[in-house]
């Protein structure tokens, strides 16, 4: 059996998820698992851009039909490059 090493027997108190940010390294992609919070920081300025497109179309009195028939495309790109980056899809082919 291979020993544990707890909290203890390194010296050092137990860790929160707070003291474990790294300001050097905001998106920390070497956690494992899914990275929901990475994934959100890179999705949102460019969903950001094509709802404040939405918008725009609306707000020129263009009818709603033709703003709103823009917005399925932006909607998928954003939903498909969120799981992209959430789940290190492409990880091994950088």
């Amino acid at each position: 059996m291979s020993p544990t090493t707890s909290a203890e027997d390194r010296g050092d108190a137990a860790v929160t998820p707070d003291e474990e940010f790294d300001p050097d390294d905001p998106l920390d992609s070497s956690s494992g698992g899914k990275n929901r919070r990475r994934a959100a920081l890179a999705v949102a300025p460019f969903l950001a851009i094509g709802l404040a497109d939405v918008v725009l179309l609306l707000g020129w009195g263009i009818q709603p039909l033709w703003a709103f028939a823009i917005l399925p495309p932006i909607l998928f790109c954003s939903v498909l490059a969120y799981i992209v980056f959430s789940t290190d899809f492409l990880e091994d082919r950088t």
